[in-house]
């Protein structure tokens, strides 16, 4: 699997539409997402799923209201339940020079939002459409849930993939044979728990990230009192005694959390982890001025060649997921 910030042929996104993904806040979503890709499609193709030709005038009128160029955009009449690509679309892989879509399975983070089929079959109805060979590894697996370098190196969570509600059959081993057989690794590293308010029972795309093949930045919360300081303490005194594939350590960078975003008396996973790696730009979530210029900063110093930009998504996390959850990249 090659790492995110290799070239893409371009993104892949499934247009919001399940209004009780964010109970009694959902009109604002569309906007958000129609200013990413803004952002996304002057570098590479966006690729959105959608469910009818009627949805696609409906999102082609939003995206024109938000000043987004036709160029760049192509849309897919692929029915989905929900709006989290990074969970239930394809996952690109490379197989020598072949190209291959793995079709994990996908059952809405432990069967908690059904119904979920249509959003199951996405990958497989992608590879028929563009003629790429889809692959079905056997077990349930959520792109958000791994993070890869590139070079044979994943980062998962012990709170997620071992859990119950995914693969009550599998032990740890025999997801790691999953993971390197499919997915080319060769080292697995393991974090623990994820942040407060993660539907999702601990993805990494919150909490960890590789911003190269032996640089990472990972999640820290200061204050000793908040419920994420103990687990992200945690990750990081596990990160500080990891190798790489090679037996190398890793460059470590931490990035604060921002400052808690509550809902209706909620605690919502808001967390810097969640960008997106484009051609030309990183997409980085945004909640909490001060902190999310020190997330920028942070980040931008990480990729020089690539503009971080900092869209607002205190209305979006409210469906408990922000810009790595909604893509899924396309490697060329």
């Amino acid at each position: 699997m090659p790492a995110e910030w290799a070239p893409h042929r371009g993104t892949w996104l499934s247009w919001p539409h399940k209004e009780a993904s964010w109970p009694g806040r959902f009109e604002p979503v569309p906007r958000v997402i129609a200013e990413m890709i803004r952002h996304l499609a002057p570098g590479e193709e966006v690729h959105v799923n959608v469910g009818s030709s009627t949805m696609e005038q409906g999102v082609r009128q939003v995206l024109g209201d938000a000043g987004v160029p036709a160029t760049n955009v192509l849309f897919h009449h692929h029915p989905t339940d929900d709006a989290w690509c990074r969970d239930h679309g394809p996952i690109f892989v490379q197989r020598g020079s072949d190209q291959l879509i793995l079709d994990w399975g996908y059952n809405a983070w432990g069967n908690k939002y059904p119904p979920f089929e249509q959003d199951d079959i996405v990958p497989t109805r992608i590879g028929a459409e563009l003629g790429i060979e889809v692959v079905s590894p056997g077990m349930i697996l959520e792109g958000g849930s791994i993070e890869v370098n590139g070079l044979g190196t994943l980062i998962t969570t012990e709170a997620c993939l071992l859990h119950p509600n995914r693969n009550p059959s599998l032990g740890r081993s025999e997801i790691e044979t999953r993971l390197r057989d499919h997915l080319g690794v060769r080292k697995i590293l393991w974090l623990g728990d994820g942040i407060v308010g993660d539907d999702t029972d601990g993805h990494v795309d919150d909490l960890t990230r590789f911003t190269d093949e032996r640089t990472i930045v990972t999640m820290i919360e200061d204050d000793p009192r908040d419920d994420n300081f103990a687990p992200l303490e945690q990750n990081l005194r596990r990160l500080e005694t990891m190798t790489d594939q090679d037996g190398r350590p890793f460059r470590i960078v931490t990035l604060p959390m921002p400052r808690p975003v509550h809902h209706d008396g909620h605690r919502l996973p808001a967390s810097y982890a969640n960008f997106y790696i484009a051609n030309t730009v990183v997409l980085l979530p945004g909640y909490d001025h001060e902190r999310d210029e020190q997330a920028r900063a942070t980040l931008q110093a990480l990729f020089p060649t690539r503009r971080v930009v900092v869209i607002d998504c205190t209305e979006l996390i409210w469906g408990l997921g922000a810009f790595h959850c909604l893509t899924q990249q396309w490697p060329q």
